[in-house]
């Protein structure tokens, strides 16, 4: 298949596995860095607490933010990232790490082994 930008854009050139489950046990970790205005950080600050899974990590007066995010699945962090962007005191949103990592204790991980 030839790939081209709309296919880009539309996510059609990422191979079906891209669209497989999160594995049971395990839970999907990114991190994001925002672009507030100055005035606004607070507004920011406290829209960002209404998301679920979603902390404030670190801030700047200056405006920007790093957002860390716990989710279940790929698709909330893509959607989180989109209403991130979305808001009115955001002026850019990046997705800055992505990881999926065991939900599990390593104490329980080398007990199953």
């Amino acid at each position: 298949m030839s790939r081209s930008r709309r296919q880009f854009i539309h996510g059609r050139w990422i191979s079906p596995t891209a669209f497989a489950a999160t594995p049971e046990g395990t839970v999907e970790i990114a991190s994001f860095l925002l672009q507030v205005r100055p005035d606004r950080l607070a507004a920011a600050e406290a829209a960002i607490a209404a998301i679920p899974g979603a902390e404030v990590f670190q801030r700047d007066p200056r405006g920007k933010l790093v957002v860390v995010l716990e989710a279940e699945d790929g698709a909330l962090i893509g959607e989180t990232l989109t209403r991130l962007s979305l808001m009115p005191e955001v002026l850019s949103a990046s997705l800055v790490y992505h990881a999926i990592d065991s939900a599990r204790p390593a104490s329980q991980e080398t007990a199953a082994s």
